[in-house]
């Protein structure tokens, strides 16, 4: 194995563990022989690869964001030319098994800085999380219409993701989510497919008062 593919797999290990370690206990209690020890790499290879524990930690939930958005893609594996409806819907099923996979390290660690902020994470997620925000923001503006002022869709997002996170944080936060869903009587699809259609009942009453005059 050469040298640069052996460095590439430690990094990778290390990013790993520590997404599990700072899920488990935050930012300030994890520490870097807790994660030299389970990843199996030195001191020297962390310092090495992320200079900082500031840096590891921002990049581990980097990386942890970045394979739940590929686990579970925005759009849900709606195609654009869908109805706008069935987009949404699909958006908000995404944001549903992404919250609820108990594997997704992101939210561990979000919710252990909600618990125990650090401030370190605030450019980061501004970053990676903004570009789903604009494309559920963009079907939720044209299922509105054109005279609706643009302030209700960032209203209705926001409900939206209200209804989406909470739920599913706190079966996480239980460990309903550990075991069979049904077990717990969360079902992710069950959730989602209500989300949707109190969501769209919703937009299409404020669309309908938009377009009466009221």
């Amino acid at each position: 194995m050469s040298v640069r593919k052996d460095g590439e797999e430690t990094r990778t290990r290390i990013l790993e563990i520590a997404g599990d370690v700072f899920g488990e206990k935050g930012y300030r209690d994890a520490t870097h022989a807790e994660i030299c020890r389970r990843s199996g790499a030195n001191t020297a290879a962390i310092n090495y690869h992320f200079r900082s524990k500031e840096k590891l930690y921002i990049e581990a939930w980097q990386t942890a964001f970045r394979n739940s958005l590929e686990a579970y893609p925005p759009d849900g594996g709606i195609a654009p030319d869908a109805s706008a409806e069935e987009r949404l819907r699909g958006r908000i099923n995404s944001i549903i098994r992404r919250v609820a996979d108990p594997n997704n390290k992101s939210f561990e660690i979000i919710y252990r800085e909600m618990v125990n902020p650090t401030g370190l994470l605030s450019e980061a997620m501004q970053e990676a999380i903004e570009p789903v925000r604009k494309g559920m923001k963009e079907v939720i503006r044209e299922l509105l219409g054109e005279k609706v002022p643009p302030r209700q869709a960032e209203l209705c997002m926001t409900s939206i993701l209200a209804q989406c996170l909470h739920p599913v944080m706190r079966a996480r936060r239980s460990g309903a989510l550990k075991g069979p869903a049904r077990s717990s009587g969360f079902e992710p699809r069950e959730m989602a497919d209500h989300i949707a259609a109190f969501s769209l009942a919703g937009i299409r009453e404020i669309r309908r008062q938009a377009e009466s005059g009221k």
